[in-house]
């Protein structure tokens, strides 16, 4: 499988290359244009509880789509966000995303909820990550530019900044400080990380966006 990432930073897709017996799990509705002949069919991440979570609080699908052909061929992926594509490759490790931001990957990856916390059912992202693990390649995307950082010590990110993060680190999700200047700061929740690791934030939000157009309509 040979794969080429276009249109970063702004309008991010992934063009995958299938070679015979190849195959790509990718989130539901995210293919942009395929090859004649490309066998599209859905499958269920994990067990029905898990995908019912996922479905309910982490914007992930009970189903992604899996792409096929038999002789090779070629399947675009696009999000639904304009923003960047990013490539992760897999090798036996894991990774957290936060809620819609899991785009594609191969067969060797599991892909599961796991939940963050009481808090996080008040952050306005989601009450649970999404777990990826296991060998091979992971896409995911971002709205905005995605800026990657690497934490030794302690790190604090906006609960709407954040895309992905490694399992090394330990974090909290709470407010700026006390609730005074937590609602005064205007920044809500944010999530604190401690260890060391590394920490994928993109540089815009949906809810700012929404929020700026909001007066305007």
């Amino acid at each position: 499988m040979r794969f080429e990432i276009e249109g970063n930073p702004d309008y991010g897709e992934v063009i995958v290359e299938l070679g015979p017996g190849d195959e790509l799990l990718a989130e539901p509705g995210a293919m942009s244009r395929m090859s004649s002949n490309m066998e599209a069919q859905s499958k269920r991440l994990g067990s029905f509880f898990g995908a019912l979570i996922r479905k309910m609080f982490g914007g992930e699908s009970f189903f992604v789509g899996r792409f096929t052909h038999p002789d090779g061929g070629s399947v675009t992926i696009a999000p639904r966000l304009p923003g960047t594509v990013t490539h992760r490759q897999m090798n036996g490790d894991s990774v957290f995303l936060t809620a819609g931001a899991f785009l594609a990957c191969t067969p060797g990856l599991t892909v599961k909820a796991k939940f963050g916390g009481l808090r996080a059912l008040f952050s306005g992202e989601g009450a649970f990550l999404i777990e990826v693990s296991g060998t091979g390649e992971l896409f995911y995307n971002a709205y905005g530019g995605v800026v990657e950082q690497t934490v030794a010590g302690k790190f604090t990110v906006d609960t709407g900044h954040l895309v992905a993060f490694e399992p090394s680190l330990q974090y909290t999700i709470g407010g700026m400080g006390n609730l005074k200047s937590t609602f005064l700061s205007g920044e809500g929740l944010v999530i604190k990380f401690q260890g060391n690791g590394k920490v994928w934030v993109q540089t815009r939000t949906l809810d700012g966006l929404a929020s700026w157009l909001t007066p305007r309509l």
